[in-house]
């Protein structure tokens, strides 16, 4: 098990890499303001599902399997940047229009966010560099038991993440009156559509 100076180095490690400003977060807010609070939840959703994904890799030493296979984690390295170029794209040229508040997200907009948020945190560079280069800095992964992974690690990723995304929800909701003009709407989008172009870059570099 963690002690506790390993939990509240996780949580704080996390809790900063999560902050960073990212495809992620720009994904977050703009979903927030123009889907609402419950779309911005199941793109956070998303997110998290992607995070524990990468957890698990970092845990179980599946990061060294990754050397085995090549070919596959290409296929998915250019995959995530595909579709992050697509939601970039999508951002970009959204049909901007008054925002209505209190409108509940139908099921395709919410398996589009909960999808949405998976992919961006797989084709993220940020969330990758965290879990298989610093997390072993922060944790010694060779003593983490399944036990601890399943009791500890997954319930305080989750936590951190979720307390960490709400905040910027709130935020986003706080702020939406401002960006109700199409004028507003564009900017916001676009400079999300920017940091997925940059991230899809990135991923490719790598």
């Amino acid at each position: 098990m963690l002690d506790l100076t390993q939990v509240f180095s996780y949580s704080v490690a996390l809790g900063i890499a999560a902050a960073v400003p990212g495809p992620g977060l720009a994904a977050l807010i703009a979903r927030t303001v123009s889907g609402g609070t419950m779309s911005g939840f199941f793109l956070l959703l998303g997110l998290i599902f992607g995070d524990l994904i990468y957890l698990s890799f970092a845990v179980f030493g599946l990061a060294m399997v990754a050397e085995h296979f090549n070919a596959l984690f290409e296929v998915v390295r250019w995959g995530a940047a595909l579709y992050l170029s697509y939601l970039a794209w999508q951002f970009w040229f959204a049909n901007h229009q008054a925002i209505e508040v209190g409108k509940s997200a139908n099921k395709r907009e919410v398996l589009s966010a909960v999808l949405s948020g998976l992919t961006i945190t797989l084709g993220n560079p940020k969330t990758i560099a965290f879990y298989l280069a610093i997390l072993p800095l922060v944790i010694n992964l060779e003593a983490v038991s399944l036990q601890t992974w399943a009791m500890m690690l997954v319930p305080l990723t989750v936590l951190v993440l979720l307390s960490v995304g709400a905040l910027f929800i709130v935020a986003a909701m706080r702020i939406r009156h401002l960006l109700s003009s199409p004028r507003a709407q564009q900017y916001l989008f676009r400079g999300a559509a920017t940091i997925m172009v940059v991230a899809a870059a990135s991923m490719l570099r790598h």
